[in-house]
């Protein structure tokens, strides 16, 4: 990726405009810090074809602990499939959740890059960003590589899977949904947010 493009990106999905300045250090991880990260989240090394399913269900006593918090479950699934043409494996992420007081199902996706946080002890994270300015996701690991952290500032969504302009909404990150700690857990879990047939097969058995 392009450097000017592969800052904005990653700006935009761990930081946002209103840290878009000098004093954050974030540069585009080298080759082995990259196959490394990707190794931690998808539990394996390389392959042509990868997933890594994260959830959370947030229960009524973390909800009441925060009462400013909008979202009420969330899925994420993170992608690498190999490209031919580059000869290297392209990574994008799938994002599901429900609002804490509103019905329907909403979700965003876009493709992502690996960036190193060279503040935070040189942590390799996860850059993920909706086309046309649409924000995006930050995804770092625990330590133990069980969870998934989600972070936002504004990103881009659908309801309901329709990609159209009446449909087309964000979510901004507040008081209570900026961070969020998602589960590693079966890729399955993950098939709603999957809407090809083929790739949907190919999930189920990874």
């Amino acid at each position: 990726m392009k450097l000017a493009v592969f800052v904005a990106t990653i700006l935009a999905a761990f930081a946002g405009a209103a840290h878009a300045q000098d004093d954050v250090h974030i540069r585009e991880a080298t080759k082995a810090e990259a196959e490394a990260f990707s190794e931690r989240v998808f539990a394996g090394p390389p392959g042509r074809k990868l997933y890594a399913c994260f959830v959370r269900r947030y229960d009524a006593d973390h909800l009441a602990r925060h009462p400013k918090q909008k979202v009420a479950s969330m899925k994420l699934l993170m992608s690498a499939e190999y490209d031919n043409e580059v000869k290297d494996l392209r990574y994008s992420f799938r994002l599901g959740f429900k609002y804490r007081h509103r019905s329907g199902d909403f979700d965003s996706s876009g493709s992502c890059s690996h960036a190193v946080f060279e503040d935070s002890g040189n942590e390799v994270r996860f850059g993920c960003g909706v086309d046309c300015e649409g924000g995006g996701i930050g995804v770092a690991l625990s330590k133990d590589d069980k969870s998934a952290i989600v972070r936002l500032e504004r990103v881009r969504v659908w309801q309901n899977n329709k990609p159209d302009d009446d449909a087309e909404q964000s979510l901004v990150g507040g008081a209570d949904d900026r961070v969020f700690r998602l589960d590693r857990v079966d890729n399955g879990e993950c098939a709603s947010l999957v809407t090809d047939r083929k790739e949907l097969a190919a999930l189920r058995h990874k």
